[in-house]
């Protein structure tokens, strides 16, 4: 077993968090981490400069693995993604370029340093598949890896079969051979690196198994005997697809995919999507995509059935996610910048997180020599910029105390001027609860 270790079985760990869903041997699989330190990948596809929140589970799956004392190794699609894996695909992809690709990697990089580098356990690797499929050539590649496959089989997996039987939309010889570059990717880290276990989402079952397949030929025919004289101990698991209990599609939102980079999709929206989960969703979420433990999770659940009004669960679940992901600072500032957008006291926001919080809230840009002098008539201002359909209107609602600015209630009287500025550039206004529209003045 791995001398430093915050989970005794990995196996359980994972099941109990809804982590497990299949498993080429699973008792095989238990003894076999049970007995040493072992190395455990999982590839990911560069198709973006960001992943999404659903590509977090087996970055998950990988954390839990550094937990149990075992080493986390991320294989970037360098050369996979070259081609482009066919699985979940209705259609063949456009071909990237070496360029664009590489892009991606840097841009997905520091997803995986931040959420593996959250937790305790032997240091994590990142390599590029381009460092051996780009030597590997065309030649080699029939005659090594090419034979140990047969097209019969090739051709009984589901995306490929989905795939030929729709005329319209075919499959190209490129995408049909994503399989074998990705069986060699585990073949090649086992020689090179003794890695004998590979984690991915539910959809790569396939091509896992291809893998330890091709490392159980390759070793055959070199005639290399293994621990148990039958066949050499490498492994495979996948977690299952997260979904939504209403059936709707998990990581979506009404602005679009929930991205898993600051630059996509910021700390605050990031913590909004978590606080924002129903209570079935919370209950499951909380186990996935956190490291708390399993008597806490239980805790906080049992809390939360007494008081669901209170969302406890949903916020220990949007504090703990936020700051796996983009640190303690990020976390504090997302949620403090929720709480102000509550009470509409926006003051103690600096100007970066004031953008997050109010990246899709309506907004205009008007010149801020009108704030000199008298100022803006704030009535003008309602109608303007569509929180009023009339002057009058927005006089009922200035009048009635439902209109502020930056947290501070104005009336008709008031004259708006630059000292009204928050950050010397915008006004946040709010009517009612809900409605927000921030006036850019430049």
């Amino acid at each position: 077993m791995p001398e430093t270790s915050e989970i005794p079985d990995l196996i359980e760990e994972l099941r109990w968090r809804g982590l497990l869903h299949q498993c080429t041997d699973e008792a095989g699989l238990r003894e076999h981490l049970a007995t040493g330190t072992r190395k455990i990948y999982c590839g990911f596809d560069p198709t973006a400069d960001s992943l999404t929140i659903g590509n977090l589970v087996p970055v998950m799956l990988l954390a839990h693995a550094k937990r149990a004392g075992h080493e986390p190794i991320v294989v970037m699609g360098g050369g996979t993604g070259l081609i482009g894996d066919p699985s979940g695909k209705s259609a063949e992809r456009t071909l990237m370029t070496p360029e664009t690709v590489a892009a991606n990697i840097a841009g997905q990089r520091p997803i995986f340093d931040a959420v593996l580098g959250a937790v305790g356990g032997p240091a994590h690797a990142v390599v590029n598949n381009l460092d051996w499929l780009g030597g590997l050539g065309y030649i080699e590649a029939l005659r090594d890896i090419g034979k140990h496959f047969s097209v019969n089989m090739m051709m009984q997996k589901e995306s490929v079969k989905a795939r030929l039987e729709n005329r319209e939309q075919g499959i190209s010889y490129t995408e049909f051979s994503y399989m074998i570059l990705q069986a060699y990717d585990f073949a090649y880290l086992y020689g090179d690196r003794g890695v004998t276990v590979q984690v991915g989402g539910s959809d790569q079952y396939g091509n896992i198994v291809a893998g330890a397949d091709l490392i159980r030929r390759i070793e055959a025919q070199s005639g290399v005997e293994s621990a148990d004289d039958t066949h050499p101990a490498v492994f495979g698991l996948t977690a299952p697809l997260v979904t939504k209990a209403d059936g709707g599609k998990f990581g979506k939102t009404e602005t679009g995919a929930v991205w898993l980079t600051a630059d996509r999709t910021s700390p605050y929206a990031y913590f909004q999507f978590w606080l924002n989960a129903t209570d079935d969703d919370a209950r499951n979420w909380i186990k996935v995509f956190t490291f708390l433990d399993e008597p806490t999770i239980n805790g906080l659940i049992a809390r939360h059935e007494e008081a669901p009004h209170k969302r406890e669960l949903q916020r220990t679940l949007a504090r703990e996610a936020t700051r796996i992901l983009h640190g303690a600072g990020a976390m504090e500032r997302a949620e403090a910048a929720g709480k102000a957008l509550f009470s509409g006291d926006l003051s103690g926001l600096d100007e970066a997180t004031l953008g997050e919080v109010f990246a899709d809230v309506p907004s205009s840009t008007h010149s801020k020599a009108d704030l000199e002098g008298e100022g803006v008539d704030p009535v003008a201002l309602l109608k303007t910029v569509g929180l009023a359909s009339s002057n009058r209107e927005a006089r009922e609602f200035l009048s009635s105390g439902s209109v502020s600015i930056n947290g501070e209630k104005i009336g008709v009287e008031t004259r708006l001027v630059s000292s009204h500025l928050l950050h010397g550039s915008v006004m946040a206004i709010r009517r009612g609860k809900k409605k927000w529209h921030l006036a850019r003045w430049a």
